[in-house]
């Protein structure tokens, strides 16, 4: 029992997930505050839309603790961010700059915006020519009605 008892337990320690942890140890309070913003308002380059905190993939874990030691070094946000971009692109950033090559990014919102306003102005302007279809009949119409009913009546 003892034997099978170990036996279980040797194979529950090879189950058991470890995760990584951030044991990075700053100078003070407001650079561990800083460095921690700053590594959230990174995107992952690994993952789909999480930032460096978030994120558990292996390079994340590596920027975090690159952001830590920069911060930690007395590098200020730009430079930081100024080498992640150097590394990755602008696509570790959450609102990239306007450039041309990202200028799709930032003009297609604006321009469907516009579309859709040009498309309601459109169909407002289009309800207001419409002309109201009279449904009262004039002095004509309403006599042959009359008359019309008259000769059923007759025929009763």
């Amino acid at each position: 029992m003892k034997k099978l008892l170990l036996l279980g337990l040797v194979l529950f320690a090879f189950c058991v997930r470890a995760e990584m942890v951030d044991t990075y140890d700053f100078k003070n309070v407001e650079d561990r505050t800083r460095a921690v913003t700053l590594a959230k308002s990174l995107r992952c380059p690994q993952c789909q839309n999480q930032n460096l905190v978030e994120s558990n993939s292996p390079i994340a874990y590596d920027l975090r603790i690159e952001v830590y030691k920069m911060v930690d070094e007395g590098k200020s946000n730009q430079q930081i961010i100024d080498v992640m971009t150097s590394r990755f692109g602008n696509f570790v950033l959450y609102q990239p700059p306007f450039e041309l090559n990202t200028a799709l990014l930032w003009l297609i919102p604006v321009g469907l915006i516009l579309l859709a306003l040009l498309l309601g102005w459109r169909y407002v302007a289009r309800r207001a020519k419409i002309r109201e279809i009279p449904t009262a009949l004039n002095a004509e119409q309403q006599q042959a009605l009359n008359d019309l009913l008259a000769k059923g009546k007759e025929r009763e």
